[in-house]
């Protein structure tokens, strides 16, 4: 299994604090609590520049290795594979507020309480994990975690203190960089096992940027609507760094938000502001306001049972400027397990935006749904298409019609 063959590859690459750690090699991807760096996956930033004071507030660098962010004053989301067990732990040091840290000016605390996810494994994913501080940092910049799938999609931006290249040393700056979205479809050729409602990729069709061993736990994230930071994914795993055709692997925090959320609340974190969902988010400008046109494609176009994507055009003309902030997608797929499919609006440049991700857990049949997407960044004529992949095998159906309303 791919995972297990990079854990052992990595820690033989580890430096400087890493111990050998031959008994870690036999438990997935788990690292000690306030030992050595998490060579699990190979999760650093590569290709990356460093990162400005205050440019990413809410980063935490962690003692075992591992990054992290604040989702409230006493508790930093982490990745569940880098702490071994919930319970009580005051083995691991949190330092806040630096971009160097040896900076006189960083802010510690240890670790009161370490919840790690119960159900996650290198088979089923839900790679996250909560650290309860012994105290809270007053006043601290939390990162909110995306509730909803709107921000699946488009470039993010990763920031760590891991490895700057591959086996290389962990890092006394903190570095970034920003990745594209990798679909479902692209990465299982890289990751097989990908578990894809639970996990999102991101990296370049040729490498040369990533994320790498100690930076494992830590956040990629994007804007939101209202041009805020929020959190779409937790660094788990990837082949080596920065490889070419192996994207980095994120645990997908939009499919795990309620569970973090109603645990962070039982710890007595204070929830923080989640981004709103792009259903309720009115236009941003005046220069490119709702028209009410409708363009729509009826002809049917077949889904290949567990084969590549397909698309389906709509010519868009006469509209002025960029699409609305509230572009309405209606689709109506028939098929007999949309449990399988994974669906994108792709505008005129070639731009993603995920309208529906792959779920096991989603039997029922067909897709008859309304989608809001802020396409505000885009030129509303030209081109757009509706992606549809069939994720797995035995079900089978078609695009019956889908529609834009700008």
């Amino acid at each position: 299994m791919k995972r297990l063959t990079k854990l052992q590859k990595a820690l033989v690459l580890a430096v400087g604090t890493v111990a050998a750690a031959a008994a870690v090699a036999g438990q997935a991807l788990a690292a000690p609590p306030s030992a050595q760096p998490p060579t699990d996956m190979s999760p650093q930033v590569v290709g990356g520049t460093r990162a400005a004071q205050g440019e990413f507030p809410w980063m935490v660098r962690l003692s075992m290795g591992c990054g992290g962010a604040m989702y409230s004053e006493s508790l930093v989301l982490t990745a569940a594979h880098c702490v071994n067990s919930t319970g009580n732990n005051t083995g691991i040091t949190a330092t806040y507020g630096v971009v160097d840290l040896q900076d006189s000016g960083r802010v510690t605390r240890t670790s009161k309480y370490v919840y790690r996810n119960p159900g996650y494994s290198t088979s089923t994913g839900g790679d996250w994990a909560l650290i309860q501080l012994s105290s809270p940092i007053t006043g601290a910049a939390t990162l909110p975690i995306a509730t909803t799938t709107a921000y699946d999609s488009g470039t993010f931006s990763i920031a760590g203190w891991g490895a700057a290249s591959e086996g290389g040393a962990q890092q006394r700056y903190l570095l970034k960089a920003q990745v594209p979205f990798v679909s479902d479809s692209s990465c299982k050729s890289a990751y097989p096992s990908l578990k894809s409602a639970v996990e999102i990729c991101a990296g370049y069709t040729q490498g040369g940027t990533d994320t790498c061993q100690g930076d494992s736990g830590g956040p990629m994230f994007r804007r939101d609507n209202a041009n805020n930071w929020v959190q779409v994914g937790i660094v788990s795993y990837g082949q080596g760094c920065a490889r070419p055709n192996y994207p980095g692997v994120y645990a997908e925090v939009s499919a795990l938000s309620s569970a973090i959320a109603a645990k962070a609340s039982e710890l007595g974190g204070t929830p923080p502001t989640t981004t709103p969902p792009t259903t309720t988010t009115p236009p941003t400008t005046t220069t490119n306001p709702p028209s009410g046109r409708t363009f729509e494609n009826t002809n049917d176009v077949t889904i290949p049972d567990a084969g590549a994507a397909i698309t389906s055009d709509i010519a868009v003309s006469g509209i002025s400027g960029n699409a609305p902030a509230t572009l309405k997608v209606d689709v109506n797929i028939v098929h007999t397990y949309r449990g399988d499919l994974v669906i994108d609006l792709v505008a005129p440049d070639g731009s993603a935006y995920r309208l529906k991700n792959s779920s096991t857990s989603d039997s029922a049949d067909n897709v008859v749904a309304t989608y809001t997407v802020n396409a505000s960044t885009e030129v509303a004529n030209g081109t757009w298409k509706l992606r549809v992949q069939d994720t797995y095998r035995q079900d089978t159906g078609y695009i019956n019609s889908w529609k834009l309303t700008f």
